[in-house]
């Protein structure tokens, strides 16, 4: 009986080591049937009438006003007005639409 415990703990380890492998072939194969994307959703569209270039002239616009140092006090956790935080947050709606379609590249 002796001889047997040890044939059984091999079998077992084997068991366990071909389900282990098993189970990554099977994970590695649900990460690479994602195509050559990497999970990436694509460029969304713009809003109806919109294009890249009026969402940048939108941008350019605020950015003259000086949306940017409020987009940084806004980050910072500092207090705005009710009109500033609504230009912060027009500009964060545009650069999402911006950077979403995939315009920068």
């Amino acid at each position: 009986m002796a001889a047997r415990k040890p044939v059984r703990a091999l079998v077992t380890h084997r068991v366990a080591v071909m389900f282990a492998v098993g189970a990554v072939a099977v994970l590695a194969a649900g990460c690479g049937s994602g195509g050559s994307t990497g999970g990436d959703p694509g460029a969304r569209q713009l809003p109806q009438g919109s294009s890249c270039q009026t969402v940048r002239q939108e941008m350019d616009k605020l950015l003259a006003r000086g949306v940017q140092s409020r987009v940084e006090a806004a980050q910072a956790g500092k207090k705005l007005s009710p009109q500033h935080q609504a230009e912060v947050d027009q500009f964060n709606r545009l650069l999402a639409q911006y950077l979403g379609a995939r315009c920068h590249q």
